[in-house]
């Protein structure tokens, strides 16, 4: 990437940045677009008829419109949440659930989406779980051996934000289409580490939800997407204004569309943050996006597999794989590393479980790992600045 782009975060001046899976560095075009509504139009959104409010209203569903061509959906099925969490617990208590229900995931997931079908066995649903290989890869018989006739609910992270590696979704889809007694089994994809990283299409991945975060990919905090396939098949879950069509003293009537989900007056400047942030990632290319860090993760990945001492998980083969690298050095705890890495070249990494004890368990890491993860903003040279601190604090243990 040239340094257009990397002009556009002043923040890189200090730091080699190396945290994108936990949260993106926001570029000077959003930040711009988020003020913009504060200084120039700041209103209520779908409330007022004056010319600030009419502004607010026009931007932020035009905001819905970029996201949701940006996974290549219709803009009523994008539902704007706080972020990925948010919308998966939409789902989860969405849906109208019946003892007996199934629900199958993998040891693969974020809390996030882990916790919430956990919790639904309160109400009898029962949860089965998926394992993959120690390098992170499924065999896909072994969702066709757990997904029946009485499994209502499918709910799998695209890619890993511990390993890197990704799902094959449109595999698990085809599945989930084939079964069900009759009724197709609803899929529901964690995208948060996929949507800033690799192209998208939800028609192409054959699921029926798709939750991500704006936060991950360039937006402001605080912002998240929930896509579905058919918003009448989904309950809304927060009530309140500008959802409804009439109130009586006695009955309402829903509004349609993505209004119909988010009660409340909703994050008016990170949604049309979010909007200018799939306008910049739009600008850059998502192909030449995930063929800058194709070449920052087999430099990262080699480089680290080079240094005695360190062991690398997930897979290798980068067909299989974005730029999300975890790692462990023998003989130091990963926030050891971290703050090394910190201390020493104002390198800034992830360590600890990454919200995933089920999988970190499974594999047998009971402090977690140092994960690094690139992005767009990324370069060659700070990758080289990484492996040689890494081999340095390897060799003085």
């Amino acid at each position: 990437m040239n340094e257009r782009i990397r002009a556009d975060f002043p923040i890189l001046k200090d730091i080699i940045y190396m945290d994108s899976a936990a949260t993106s560095l926001t570029p000077e075009p959003v930040l711009e677009a988020v003020l913009s509504y504060y200084r120039e139009y700041n209103a209520n959104v779908g409330r007022g008829v004056h010319r600030l409010s009419q502004v607010a209203s026009q931007k932020y569903q035009n905001a819905h419109r970029k996201v949701a061509e940006f996974i290549g959906a219709k803009e009523g099925e994008v539902i704007f949440t706080k972020n990925t969490t948010e919308a998966i617990n939409m789902v989860a208590y969405g849906l109208r659930w019946t003892k007996g229900d199934e629900i199958v995931t993998t040891l693969l997931e974020h809390h996030s989406n882990f916790l919430p079908w956990l919790r639904l066995k309160e109400k009898g649903v029962s949860l089965k779980i998926v394992k993959p290989s120690k390098s992170g890869i499924f065999d896909i018989s072994d969702f066709e051996h757990a997904i029946g006739d009485r499994t209502k609910l499918v709910a799998v992270t695209q890619v890993s934000n511990v390993l890197g590696t990704i799902s094959p979704i449109k595999e698990m889809a085809a599945i989930c289409k084939e079964t069900g007694g009759g009724n197709d089994t609803l899929f529901l994809v964690d995208g948060a580490q996929s949507v800033p990283h690799i192209p998208i299409n939800v028609e192409e991945l054959g699921c029926d939800f798709l939750a991500f975060s704006g936060h991950k990919m360039l937006g402001p905090t605080g912002t998240g997407v929930l896509w579905m396939r058919d918003p009448d098949g989904l309950e809304p879950t927060f009530f309140g204004g500008g959802m409804i069509e009439t109130v009586s003293r006695d009955d309402y009537t829903l509004t349609g569309g993505y209004e119909r989900f988010e009660a409340g007056t909703p994050h008016i400047s990170g949604g049309i943050g979010l909007g200018r942030a799939v306008d910049y990632l739009n600008d850059v290319g998502m192909e030449r996006i995930r063929v800058h860090e194709e070449r920052l993760a087999k430099k990262l990945i080699e480089g680290l597999l080079g240094i005695e001492k360190v062991q690398v998980y997930g897979s290798t083969n980068l067909s299989e794989r974005i730029g999300v690298v975890s790692f462990t050095v023998e003989g130091l705890h990963p926030h050891d590393i971290a703050l090394m890495l910190d201390e020493a070249s104002d390198i800034l990494v992830r360590s600890g479980h990454h919200c995933c004890m089920p999988l970190m368990h499974y594999l047998g890491l009971d402090d977690g790992t140092v994960r690094a993860s690139v992005y767009l903003y990324n370069t060659k040279e700070e990758v080289d600045t990484f492996l040689e601190l890494v081999e340095g604090i390897a060799k003085v243990v």
